[in-house]
């Protein structure tokens, strides 16, 4: 579609916007003139700096994604030899291929905005991302609700607003998940196959740290309460 085309459009709908008569009793619109409706087309473009974040807009979101991996069904992710062969969603919905961080250091973690660790853990990753992100760390982001229901926000606009408010410049952030049972996501199946944790594989609350290599092989695990910068030492080594 050329400007031409869209200018066209544009004055087609500003006419029939003018012939539009509303009367007092908003309930009531009647078209005197034109008996069509008139849709402005326009190039989408991604604006990130314009996300409204009001609590208006937020809680009329609540749907999310619970299934983020796509191309490993169930059991596959036993003969899977590195997180380079799973792919997820991102917070927008857009598809990922975790090929993308090869070569990269990697903590997955799964994070939750009204957990009683939240405010520790988004700074200490921050501070993670600060002090490692340009010599090859990323953190990957996992908003999970099955903890006390304490990750609410809806994927997208409302969990790039929260990460906002909350200064939490963690990393990189994908669609809600469960973390555990029969629909977990299948990379968490295969992170905790390979790193099972104390008393089980399960995921045992919010905040659960995975560490991976360079070759995209789980090598360690921390629990829920581990700070964040008790990681460091571990993360040098491999970078």
């Amino acid at each position: 579609m050329n400007i031409r085309h869209v200018q066209n459009i544009s004055q087609q709908a500003l006419r029939c916007y003018r012939a539009v008569n509303v009367t007092r009793n908003f309930a009531t619109v009647q078209l005197n003139q034109c008996r069509r409706y008139c849709v402005v087309l326009l190039p989408l473009v991604p604006l990130v700096s314009s996300v409204h974040c009001s609590a208006a807009d937020i809680a009329t979101k609540s749907q999310y994604s619970t299934a983020a991996a796509l191309d490993m069904s169930s059991g596959d992710y036993k003969n899977a030899s590195s997180i380079y062969e799973f792919s997820v969603k991102d917070t927008h919905g857009n598809d990922v291929s975790l090929e993308k961080y090869k070569g990269k250091v990697v903590l997955v973690v799964n994070i939750a905005s009204k957990c009683g660790l939240a405010k520790n853990n988004y700074q200490k990753l921050t501070d993670l991302k600060e002090k490692f992100g340009e010599r090859g760390l990323t953190i990957l982001n996992f908003p999970c609700n099955q903890f006390g229901s304490q990750m609410p926000e809806a994927d997208g606009e409302a969990m790039v607003c929260h990460l906002r408010d909350a200064k939490a410049d963690i990393g990189d952030v994908f669609a809600k998940i469960n973390v555990n049972g029969d629909d977990a996501a299948p990379l968490y199946k295969y992170l905790k196959a390979k790193q099972t944790g104390t008393l089980g594989s399960g995921i045992k609350w919010n905040f659960t740290k995975f560490l991976v290599n360079k070759e995209g092989i789980p090598v360690n695990r921390y629990a829920p309460t581990t700070d964040p910068m008790d990681i460091a030492k571990d993360i040098e080594k491999l970078l």
